[in-house]
């Protein structure tokens, strides 16, 4: 079962990293190991499970880690970016407060697969492009997208501008279908 979120469609392996990583930030030790918390969840299939643990070791996203004779998973770096990611492409549908929201980068050429993930990202979250590097919005970038950018190093690079007032935003507004003011 693939859970629909806002567009996004999280597959099972996306669904279970998602998880680990929400539930590592409440608890204050270490995750359960896979086989107790397959135990615990009812209709849930345990050989399904290792299979998605299978999945996200493959991806580097988490580890299997022994304390005490228990073996535990552990988020990646890689894990966790790849949640701050999938996070990232959510979108709040919120009121649009009458600012603009400016995104300029220059991120350089040796980082040319994570620039154009970054653009990606940007159309995902309703960005539209005004030249090849600045790209606007009437609504802000979510937190995730502004963690992923720092956790990357790639935010030295990029400049986020709220714009209040701009000379003409007729064909902004038309396209974003937001009412006109004179």
């Amino acid at each position: 079962m693939a859970k629909q979120t806002q567009n996004i469609t999280l597959s099972i392996v996306d669904g279970v990293l998602q998880f680990l990583v929400e539930a590592a930030h409440m608890l204050p030790v270490p995750f359960e190991s896979p086989y107790a918390w397959s135990r615990r969840v009812k209709n849930f299939d345990p050989d399904y499970y290792r299979t998605v643990v299978s999945r996200l070791k493959k991806r580097n996203d988490v580890e299997v880690v022994e304390k005490n004779n228990k073996k535990f998973l552990r988020i990646t770096k890689n894990g966790y970016l790849h949640y701050l990611m999938l996070m990232a492409k959510l979108r709040a549908f919120i009121p649009w407060d009458n600012k603009w929201r400016l995104i300029m980068f220059d991120i350089p050429e040796a980082f040319k697969w994570e620039r154009n993930r970054f653009r990606r990202l940007l159309k995902q979250n309703n960005f539209v492009k005004l030249q090849a590097s600045v790209f606007i919005s009437p609504y802000p970038l979510n937190s995730h997208a502004v963690e992923y950018l720092k956790q990357t190093g790639l935010m030295d690079f990029v400049r986020i501008i709220r714009v209040d007032q701009m000379d003409d935003d007729r064909e902004l507004r038309e396209r974003f279908k937001l009412p006109y003011q004179k």
